[in-house]
């Protein structure tokens, strides 16, 4: 058996139990506890906008920009001993260095 000739068989197992109400019949909300209210359609869109904009990598602060560079080897190992955060801290001391040597 092919795995697509699988899915359909489960698909339309699905469809079939789907036909017939649960044991317990259908969930109808009683009014009283909002946290058993079902989402509205423009809740349930608004939480799948919301999962969509929360999936891959972070918007990027728009003002950097990546370039190779190459650093002596003893610079770098000074601030990669200063531990997490030490590309921040170089590009910090790099802003410094710019503002007290202006361009003419």
């Amino acid at each position: 058996m092919t795995g697509s000739a699988k899915k359909t068989t489960e698909r339309e197992a699905i469809l079939k139990a789907m036909e017939t109400p649960p044991p317990g019949g259908y969930f109808e909300w009683d009014g009283k506890d909002e946290d058993e209210r079902p989402a509205t359609a423009q809740e349930m869109q608004a939480g799948i906008q919301a999962e969509r904009k929360a999936r891959g990598r972070p918007a990027g602060s728009g003002t950097k920009e990546q370039v190779a560079i190459r650093f002596d080897s003893d610079v770098l190992a000074a601030f990669r001993a200063s531990g997490p955060g030490w590309q921040t801290r170089m590009n910090a001391a790099l802003r410094e260095w710019v503002k007290s040597h202006p361009v003419p």
